[in-house]
């Protein structure tokens, strides 16, 4: 089995550098033992101007045979010659992707400390498969690589022999992808898709592979068009892991998506053409504006409420001023599933000791708010039902009261501009409401008065003159009164805590 990988560069960014991303000098050829035979690295050009990484996989076919103690697909015994004669030295399979992450581990999980900002950055790639199987042939191979940045998916089908094309073709295609990606990205897709392109995998397909597909499959499964089709091939069509990793990947569409921020929505007021540049997503625009608030309040230690899966706590560990972060969330699905993003696991000791996610209910009271320079309510409100938002909001500000509260949640009024969502829907199938601007601003301002806060409002995203900004964000910030141990707003607070209590 063989594959290249090949990039271009120049002398103030050598092509060279592929070998720190690969964790692989190019003046060494290494090998690399692997459960079913050696994997080799070596380098077949290096230079500045062009650099190709080649990872060769030698199998022992009889060694295969014995570790699978004589078992084919399914368990079912295999034919007796066709244990020793088959594809598997030859083509790429589960096989090359085992070697994959076991010579490129550091590479797969996006690390690189000799140059890490080289290692969160798209590259000239161009990767080469001379022998893939694809049971579903050259077309499919396109679906699977199309929509995941390739600007050239080349597959060519290769005859059963070349001396005698009578024969036909066979089920192998040689695979060349080129584009701009970044490095950590395309090993991703190769370890996921090889196996799915074969159809086959050589070992036992336990529960931890649904893991290890979402991992692989991180910022571009959850919205490919074929996820179907790679979700259950990956499992070898095992129903219950593939149940279980669709609804995961549900899971992680519909909060990467909450607001139509994804790729596939059609913003009728951008009508930006094909050769300009892609408008920033609603979610990073949102994102940014609550770090600025953040930093204007000069605030260290943060509350994420309602952290779904760790995005805004991911941000706010990319800034040194953020000492402290707590991410809650009721769901401790997605606090599994905000630990991963964020690796935790991996995460140094320093930068681990920063952030913490626990479970909690935003609908009462929690001591282990208390004391924070402030809290975010990034797109929660609207996910409960209207009843419960005094409890909500006695909890945030009437328990832990941090001295800043930020809250983000959809305008209504912006709906009419989104082509693809039908008129009387609202963004999100789990929204309980949406307000408009007018409602929005009277509930903020009667939260302020009744907690001793004051509040001022920022436009999200690009603002329309009929229907206003897509989100609107409030910035409560706690009285000097009430920062001084004053009773601002006790009364109306009472009350407020009645209506929470019979909430």
């Amino acid at each position: 089995m063989f594959l290249t990988i090949t990039t271009t560069g120049n002398p103030d960014r050598p092509a060279t550098d592929l070998g720190f991303l690969l964790h692989k000098h190019p003046e060494k050829a290494q090998a690399f033992s692997t459960s079913h035979g050696t994997a080799h690295v070596f380098y077949p050009e290096a230079s500045a101007e062009r650099c190709t990484a080649a990872l060769l996989l030698e199998v022992d076919p009889v060694a295969l045979v014995r570790r699978g103690k004589g078992k084919g697909r399914g368990g079912a015994p295999d034919a007796a010659l066709a244990q020793y004669v088959n594809d598997r030295p030859y083509a790429a399979s589960s096989l090359l992707s085992v070697a994959l992450s076991t010579v490129f581990k550091t590479a797969l999980s996006g690390v690189c400390r000799a140059l890490p900002e080289r290692a969160q950055e798209p590259l000239p790639l161009r990767i080469e498969v001379p022998a893939l199987p694809a049971r579903g042939g050259v077309e499919l191979v396109r679906r699977l690589f199309g929509p995941l940045g390739w600007t050239t998916v080349d597959a060519v089908t290769l005859p059963l022999d070349a001396q005698f094309p009578e024969w036909g073709d066979s089920r192998y295609v040689r695979l060349v992808l080129q584009g701009e990606l970044r490095l950590v990205d395309a090993l991703r897709q190769l370890y996921v898709l090889l196996p799915v392109l074969d159809d086959a995998k050589h070992y036992w397909v336990a529960p931890d592979e649904v893991d290890k597909l979402l991992r692989a499959g991180e910022g571009w499964l959850a919205n490919h068009p074929e996820q179907t089709l790679i979700t259950s091939r990956y499992l070898s069509r095992r129903r219950g892991l593939t149940r279980e990793a669709m609804q995961r990947l549900e899971l992680v569409r519909l909060a990467e998506s909450d607001d139509l921020d994804v790729e596939s929505i059609d913003n009728a007021v951008d009508e930006t053409a094909d050769t300009e540049e892609r408008p920033v997503p609603l979610a990073v625009q949102r994102r940014t504006a609550i770090l600025t608030a953040l930093r204007a309040a000069g605030a260290s230690r943060v509350l994420d409420l309602g952290c779904g899966q760790g995005q805004l706590v991911q941000e706010l560990l990319k800034g040194v001023g953020f000492t402290e972060i707590v991410g809650v969330d009721v769901s401790m699905r997605a606090l599994t599933l905000a630990s991963r993003r964020l690796k935790l696991d991996r995460m140094g000791e320093r930068q681990a000791g920063r952030v913490t996610l626990q479970q909690g209910s935003l609908t009462y009271t929690d001591k282990r708010l208390k004391g924070y320079d402030a809290a975010v309510l990034s797109e929660v409100i609207e996910h409960l039902d209207l009843p419960r938002l005094p409890a909500l909001e006695y909890a945030v500000f009437g328990s832990a009261r941090p001295r800043t509260v930020i809250v983000t949640t959809p305008n209504v009024e912006y709906n009419v501009r989104w082509e693809s969502l039908p008129a009387g829907q609202v963004r999100h199938g789990d929204h309980r409401f949406e307000w408009t601007r007018a409602e929005f601003q009277g509930w903020a301002r009667e939260v302020a008065q009744r907690h001793g806060y004051e509040v001022d409002f920022v436009q999200v995203g690009p603002e329309d003159p009929e229907v206003g900004p897509p989100t609107q964000m409030a910035v409560f910030t706690m009285t000097a009164a009430d920062r001084n141990g004053k009773t601002a707003g006790k009364t109306t607070e009472n009350k407020t805590k009645k209506e929470a209590t019979a909430a």
